[in-house]
């Protein structure tokens, strides 16, 4: 991941060429360019592994024997001036009003912009008598006096990652290491911006000598974006590295991020951990769903759990995710394995993790806009031969059994995740049943569309009395088409039914809910529900004709950076920053400006032909970055760019769509990884 010279991005921070280093930026700085930096999107992608003849060497310390938890303010506060005393001790009392320090989390981290901009006449570092007008000491008497632990930020070089160029530790090791052990400092993230070109190796060893010289227990986050592949030296240098860019409130910086930390399992365990960086939960940028998915995944690869978000401001939501115990059991499962992929296609992942009591965490994750079947089996997730497994719900908290099979309809971009273990006491537990559909309605308002359920007894016990139910918006009309009940499902048995919907003339198009619901009884009289959360897609046909994609609705959009934009450029972050269109010099008035990588849909209904558009690199990249185009009918890839450059003009890309539903413009990094990739499609139009 690298930043723009001349733009200010999120973090504040600045790609910056010659003696001062930068590059895959921490989160205490500005990035353009969120999302996975050096992968292409395959589960194989990103840094391999070192072959090792047995376990990496750890500090002696004892400490981080599981990953860390707490919270960190950058993702929601940046430097504003909201980021002051009185936010940390707040964050500190929701800890414990919330039930998240019952739940493990113990760190509550400071991050850049604490500092005033020059040290003292004795070389040492000011707080900000603004934010933090009595001190960093009473702040952290302040997060002791809960029960909880301090953490703070400074850079391994000469200034942090913000503009404003507050002091780093370089040169200064000692000092600022006594300095915070005297503050009473329990966690040290450790930067990596204007390190002057000194090996980060050297870098981070100094501070950690300096800070065993405290004799104060000090958990050390190596922050140096994964540039020298911390995983290969630092697990007796720090307790956790961060392996990858900053992370950004988006899908796509999520996801790609996650593809580059998977790799890395390996090399993690007790006291050394693979950092992807911190928890976006809470700040808006994605849905609930995508939340649920983004914790899971931290917490199968035994990732730290630092909170992003502003607990002040968070809704209910945002506490569920955050305080679920079952998921943040795996996160600290004292064997300290990673999750491996054991399977991934087409979008489809299964990651398992072996857990220290036997047990396998196994996390079917559907990245794709779809709704996906997932399954494997107990044998493949390596448990041993049994006639039945407990099967742990940990999203639903619910217990059930299997007979081998753990499969899940997940939806779009969602994460279920369970706990399985070989139990002889399985058939006490009701028979697990998967409810699913077919796809993804998309209706035309006032015309019918048509769907299909299904719904699958994975066990070996009948679930009774089954009723299914589908559950429309108010004022749509739904009815099954063949049986909706059973009086009894055998194990290993499928009740499928089709149903007919429609949405009220003028209903405006967009995402409706749609939960699909199956209601039944376990032999032993238990009641069971299993809700599948589903999506209708409200449509509208484009009309005859030439039409803008600009001026159409899309179905879905994701980005790299920042929003899609209609009709300018990406430009940064904010939703209407971007500039107007402009590729090699040749200026356009209409198109959709991106970011890599990045994919928008739209309904084209089969009554499109053809797509035509101009692509580029906008000129507000410079002479930089590169990127291919794509453009997909109903899941067929029908055009591709040769990839592009932002030394290149605008070229052409057209393709046949004739009898298509859904087109998707699709952008990737070019294979390069993500670098300036501000990408538009010039004059994008559907002729229908």
């Amino acid at each position: 991941m690298r930043v723009h010279i001349r733009t200010i991005h999120r973090r504040g921070r600045r790609r910056i060429v010659g003696a001062l280093s930068a590059a895959l930026l921490c989160t205490a700085g500005v990035t353009a360019l969120p999302a996975a930096a050096r992968t292409p999107g395959s589960p194989e992608a990103g840094p391999a592994p070192t072959a090792r003849t047995g376990p990496a060497p750890r500090l002696p310390d004892g400490l981080a024997k599981t990953p860390p938890m707490g919270f960190n303010n950058w993702n929601s506060t940046h430097c504003r001036a909201e980021f002051n005393e009185e936010m940390v001790k707040g964050i500190a009392d929701l800890f414990v009003a919330k039930g998240l320090k019952d739940a493990g989390y113990q760190y509550v981290n400071l991050d850049d912009c604490w500092a005033l901009p020059a040290r003292d006449g004795n070389g040492k570092l000011v707080p900000d008598p603004q934010r933090f007008p009595h001190g960093i000491k009473a702040v952290a008497d302040y997060v002791h006096s809960k029960g909880l632990k301090f953490g703070i930020y400074t850079s391994a070089g000469i200034k942090t990652c913000n503009p404003a160029g507050f002091p780093g530790g370089l040169g200064h090791e000692k000092s600022d290491a006594q300095q915070f052990a005297d503050w009473g400092v329990d966690y040290l993230k450790y930067d990596n911006c204007n390190n002057l070109g000194v090996d980060a190796k050297q870098r981070y060893r100094t501070m950690r000598d300096a800070l065993k010289a405290t004799g104060r227990p000090i958990v050390y986050s190596i922050c140096e974006w994964g540039e020298n592949k911390p995983w290969e030296w630092a697990s007796d240098v720090g307790h956790l590295w961060r392996t990858t860019g900053d992370i950004s409130d988006s899908w796509s910086s999520m996801l790609g991020i996650a593809k580059q930390n998977l790799p890395l399992a390996p090399h993690a365990g007790p006291g050394r951990w693979n950092d992807p960086d911190m928890l976006e939960v809470g700040n808006g940028g994605m849905t609930d769903t995508e939340y649920r998915s983004h914790f899971s995944l931290w917490s199968m690869m035994a990732a730290p759990l630092l909170i992003g978000s502003d607990l002040r401001k968070a809704g209910p939501e945002t506490f569920e995710i955050l305080a679920n115990k079952d998921i943040i059991a795996v996160d600290q499962d004292p064997l300290g394995k990673q999750a491996t992929v054991l399977k991934s296609e087409s979008g489809r992942w299964t990651l398992v993790r072996q857990l220290a009591d036997g047990a396998r965490a196994v996390a079917l994750f559907n990245e794709t806009g779809q709704p996906r079947r997932i399954s494997t089996t107990a044998k493949d997730l390596g448990l041993p031969r049994a006639d039945g497994y407990r099967l742990r719900d940990l999203w639903r908290h619910q217990d059930t059994h299997t007979t081998g099979t753990v499969s899940a309809t997940v939806p779009a971009h969602g994460t279920v995740v369970y706990r399985v273990s070989a139990d002889s006491r399985w058939a006490t537990y009701p028979p697990a049943v998967e409810t699913g559909t077919d796809r993804t309605p998309l209706v035309e308002a006032g015309t019918p569309a048509g769907l299909r359920s299904t719904v699958r007894n994975l066990g070996g016990t009948p679930a009774k009395n089954l009723t299914v139910t589908l559950k429309a918006p108010r004022g749509w009309q739904v009815r099954a088409t063949s049986p909706a009940t059973a009086r009894a499902l055998p194990g290993g048995r499928t009740l499928t039914t089709g149903w007919r919907l429609s949405a009220p003339a003028g209903t405006a198009p967009g995402a409706y809910d749609l939960p699909l619901t199956a209601d039944y009884r376990s032999p032993r009289g238990e009641r069971i529900t299993s809700t599948l959360p589903g999506t209708a897609h409200v449509v509208v046909p484009p009309p005859s004709g030439t039409s803008a994609a600009s001026e159409l609705p899309w179905l879905t959009a994701a980005n790299g950076w920042g929003p899609v934009e209609k009709n300018t450029s990406v430009g940064e972050s904010e939703a209407g920053d971007g500039r107007p269109i402009g590729i090699g010099g040749t200026g356009f008035a209409k198109g959709l400006g991106v970011h890599a990588p990045s994919e928008v849909s739209f309904y084209t209904g089969g009554r499109c032909s053809a797509f035509r558009a101009q692509v580029g690199i906008d000129d507000e990249s410079g002479d930089r970055g590169s990127v291919g185009f794509e453009v997909w009918a109903d899941g067929k890839k029908v055009a591709a760019s040769s990839t592009v450059t932002g030394a290149d003009a605008a070229k052409a890309v057209g393709a046949s769509v004739a009898g298509a539903q859904t087109v998707r413009l699709v952008v990737t990094d070019g294979g390069d990884g993500i670098d300036y990739d501000h990408a538009d499609w010039a004059d994008a139009a559907f002729q229908c």
